[in-house]
């Protein structure tokens, strides 16, 4: 029989990946706390964590333990919600990057407030992370730009992206309908900082046209980045539906490769009826963007 409190015990783990300060959390000390999840592994048969380099990171079965273990919590809590009360009061989770909910999401989001079955909680996170979130069952739903599809994970396309150039509307580059790669030539880029799927993905592009390039500024987020190119520091490739400030112009670059995000949950995973009126109110606003 599945030891509930062990359960429990390594869901609070898995959100801090410490034992100092899950233990904390948890009001019980740390070898306690390590000697349950050590025996919930053992009964299970499966290492739940392991350590990389200074930190720690679950395994792909610890991920799973650690989902199962938040469902188990959830459906306990929303089953004593209607007890109680007559409904359930758990939040329906989604998680996202910070230019998918300032860009993407805002419609869907409002359509799903204004008749919500389950209030909304919304976790701003990369796109690994939002995986991770998903894998792990912090979230029930997430919103991530993807080439292919993880595994465990299932993904419903939400809408695809050009990538465009934003540059001010007097720079020389605003009189061209359209970019190509060699048009940047020398140019000044205001991009992310290094690691970054889409400072790779353009450094790589630039690199294979044989264009050289300088980066002007490292920024995080869109909204950063415009502000630096309105600001006359440098020019910037974003996605075609960012807002871009007044006295910026995009022109699209046909040679990088457009962008498909996806609505993602678990696909072993259960979702509650909220999570899937939130998921199809998404999918249903996925182009509103491109009303704007």
């Amino acid at each position: 029989m599945l030891n509930l409190d062990w359960l429990g015990a390594f869901v609070v783990f898995s959100e801090h990946l410490n034992f100092t300060r899950a233990a904390r959390a948890l009001h019980v000390s740390q070898p306690a706390l390590h000697g349950q999840i050590g025996k919930l592994g053992e009964a299970l048969g499966v290492t739940l964590y392991q350590r990389r380099g200074q930190r720690l990171e679950l395994t792909p079965d610890g991920k799973r333990v650690a989902a199962f273990g938040r469902e188990v919590g959830e459906r306990t809590r929303s089953f004593l919600d209607v007890l109680r009360h007559g409904e359930s009061r758990a939040p329906v989770v989604l998680c996202a990057g910070e230019g998918s909910y300032l860009y993407l999401l805002g419609e869907g989001i409002r359509a799903y407030a204004a008749r919500a079955a389950a209030p909304l909680r919304l976790l701003t996170r990369d796109r690994e992370a939002t995986l991770d979130a998903i894998a792990t069952g912090e979230a029930h739903l997430g919103v991530a730009p993807l080439e292919g599809t993880p595994e465990g994970i299932a993904a419903d396309r939400l809408t695809e992206v050009e990538q465009v150039l934003a540059v001010p509307d007097v720079h020389p580059l605003a009189r061209k309908r359209r970019i190509k790669l060699r048009d940047l030539e020398g140019a000044r880029l205001v991009v992310p900082g290094p690691g970054r799927p889409h400072r790779a993905m353009l450094a790589q592009a630039l690199l294979s046209a044989g264009v050289r390039w300088e980066p002007a500024v490292e920024a995080s987020g869109w909204e950063l980045m415009l502000h630096f190119v309105r600001l006359g520091v440098g020019i910037a490739v974003v996605n075609a539906c960012c807002r871009l400030p007044r006295g910026l112009v995009a022109r699209p670059v046909p040679e990088l490769p457009r962008r498909t995000f996806y609505v993602v949950r678990r696909r072993d995973g259960e979702l509650p009826g909220a999570a899937t009126q939130l998921r199809e109110t998404l999918l249903a606003h996925g182009a509103a963007w491109q009303r704007r």
